[in-house]
């Protein structure tokens, strides 16, 4: 069920709050808030909509930096009731993500890790996927260290008679025989399910065994194989036991190579943070059985505006979602608001108590602190890796500044041209590329104004002018290159006007004719060849092609407009509107011209086909 409530943008915030909190509902659910444009700007959630929302507008309470810049913005508020608490939990998580709010709290990893995938058919496989795909399949994961996933793969493979194919196969396929074994069979790597050579009961009880150890498990898994192991020696199965002692030996070398976190053998997840001005990290520890298992960490930019608690709050709800591996202790780093929620969720998924712990002493105190160490040093990682990829040059970028010799790598390069038609609609366009790539929104375009006829050169001093007068007016960024398309003509009009203006020789300037791809340097008489397999070369012909396509696609639009107004809208009598719909319904001005009298008077009426007809000369 969904409920909507506007407010007047007029409206002081008082009579807001007058029309607006009587009409929302006391039902469990999640409300949104809108600014003036309708988007929104906030997902939460709530047992009681009408009082939680309610507190945000209480007068005088004291408030934090983002609510209040949220609640200034605060335009609409739409709320959708559910059945519980829960539900509205995973509701918000929803719409979080396929909204992405302003104010809400967006978490991102810096990668796709690999998950370990165990499919859901007769006889599962067991492989690494880096996509998740929700067909019943169960994922463990995502693993950050690659190394280890694989060492982890090939105990399960070494332990667990497991298929590797991937053979589609089914109870029919099985009957007919419709495959054969492979390699693996002969070297007792698989027993075979593909001739049924064995059962699925059988083979479904590695998977069982498969599904412990990455759960971390594997304390009840020892046991077993153990127990099996001395019934098989029992009963003089002298074989099978010693497949059973190896598969006990690997598992038991698995085990002693997991790093040991706690003295209790409960499963247990950590979570921390560790936040800087904009930023904010997140780390995951994952514990089974005392064990860490695995370890995962998420990133938050524009932290500023959030507070600690929520960013863990978000986290937490995030996880517990994309994961089936519930654990009964979760210890945080500080409370969170909405935890008896999220614990009534997890505890009915989990079929048991699910507690929340913030340790203030003690070795659990030791494991937040582990965790948040860990966070800190991926923050510091992340500024790092963001300063080197901001000062890192691209190949081309780095080409050009060598084979052109210029004093500093020109990142922000601007590219002219000229179109025309005869010396009419005269237009000239500038394109930005900034590290090597288009930066569209920086793309200019200009209708010249003072060349008349045909004269490139006057047209190229009167839009270097233009552009370049603006930026120094305007004080706005200023290129690193700028490339002029056309020879040594084009090149001087650009350089005069660049000099005047107190920019050249500050901005190197060069020119590239089309015949040969020469390229002119200012003053030197002799013209600079690269390589035509060059980077640097590819990278300037790439901004003197979308220099043309722009001034071209002007040029058009311009001298469409004009055709347009001169052959139909030059009518008296005959407005636009009007002669557009005689161009959609005929197609061109010249089946207009030659339209039966019926077919323009369904078109545009008798008055108007009168006017045509004698327009273009035709007996009425």
């Amino acid at each position: 069920m969904k409920t909507k409530t506007n407010a007047m943008n007029t409206e002081s915030e008082n009579t807001y709050i007058k029309h607006l909190l009587p009409q929302l509902p006391t039902n469990a659910g999640i409300y949104q808030f809108k600014n003036d444009k309708g988007v929104v700007i906030y997902v939460g959630k709530a047992k009681n909509l009408k009082r939680r929302v309610s507190q945000y507008f209480l007068q005088g309470k004291k408030r934090d930096a983002k609510s209040m810049a949220m609640i200034a913005k605060i335009r609409n508020i739409e709320t959708i009731i559910t059945d519980s608490e829960p539900e509205a939990l995973l509701l918000e998580n929803n719409l979080i993500k396929e909204l992405k709010p302003r104010y809400n709290v967006l978490l991102k990893d810096d990668k796709t890790y690999p998950y370990i995938r165990i499919t859901k058919e007769p006889f599962p496989r067991v492989f690494s996927t880096r996509k998740v795909i929700r067909d019943g399949s169960k994922y463990f994961g995502p693993y950050t260290d690659g190394r280890y996933m694989y060492y982890l793969l090939d105990t399960l493979r070494s332990m667990f008679p497991l298929r590797s194919c991937d053979l589609p196969l089914t109870e029919e396929s099985i009957e007919k025989k419709k495959y054969k074994v492979c390699l693996d069979y002969h070297i007792k790597r698989c027993e075979g399910p593909c001739e049924d050579f064995v059962n699925q009961v059988h083979y479904m009880e590695h998977i069982k065994s498969v599904v412990a150890i990455l759960q971390g498990k594997t304390k009840e898994l020892e046991q077993n194989i153990e127990a099996e192991m001395m019934r098989a020696a029992d009963e003089l199965r002298f074989e099978s036991a010693a497949e059973l002692r190896n598969r006990l030996v690997i598992l038991k070398e698995y085990v002693s190579k997991q790093k040991i976190v706690s003295a209790d053998d409960k499963d247990q997840d950590i979570f921390a943070l560790s936040r800087d001005d904009e930023d904010a990290c997140v780390v995951v520890f994952t514990v089974r059985e005392g064990k860490m298992i695995g370890k995962r960490h998420f990133y938050i930019g524009n932290s500023v505006e959030q507070t600690e608690s929520e960013i863990l709050r978000q986290t937490v709800e995030k996880w517990y979602i994309d994961t089936d591996m519930i654990p009964e202790e979760i210890i945080l780093q500080e409370e969170i608001e909405s935890a008896d929620i999220i614990a009534e969720w997890l505890e009915k998924r989990r079929g048991s108590r699910i507690e929340f712990t913030i340790p203030k002493i003690g070795d659990k105190k030791k494991l937040i602190s582990l965790a948040k160490t860990n966070a800190d040093y991926l923050l510091r990682e992340l500024h790092v890796q963001r300063a080197a990829k901001e000062n890192a040059l691209p190949r081309g970028i780095a080409a050009l500044q060598r084979d052109l010799r210029l004093s500093s790598p020109p990142r922000r390069i601007e590219c002219f041209d000229n179109s025309h038609m005869q010396g009419s609609d005269y237009v000239s366009s500038m394109v930005c590329f900034i590290d090597g790539k288009p930066k569209k929104n920086d793309y200019r375009r200009f209708k010249l104004k003072t060349v008349q006829g045909n004269d490139d050169f006057a047209a190229m001093r009167e839009v270097v002018e233009r552009r370049y007068s603006r930026v120094l007016a305007e004080k706005t960024e200023k290129p690193d290159l700028i490339i002029i398309d056309g020879g040594k003509g084009q090149l001087s009009a650009a350089v005069e006007v660049l000099t005047i203006l107190g920019l050249y020789p500050q901005i190197p300037v060069i020119g590239l004719a089309k015949r040969l791809e020469e390229i002119f340097l200012p003053f030197q008489s002799e013209s600079v060849m690269l390589p035509k397999t060059s980077t640097s070369l590819r990278l300037i012909q790439s901004l003197r092609d979308e220099a043309h396509r722009f001034a071209i696609e002007y040029h058009r639009t311009l001298r469409d407009k004009r055709t347009f107004q001169t052959e139909l809208t030059g009518i008296d009598g005959i407005g636009e509107k009007t002669a557009q719909k005689l161009l959609i319904t005929f197609g061109s001005v010249e089946n207009v011209k030659k339209a039966e009298r019926h077919e323009l008077e369904k078109c545009v009426g008798i008055k108007v086909t009168d006017t045509l007809y004698q327009y273009f000369g035709r007996e009425i």
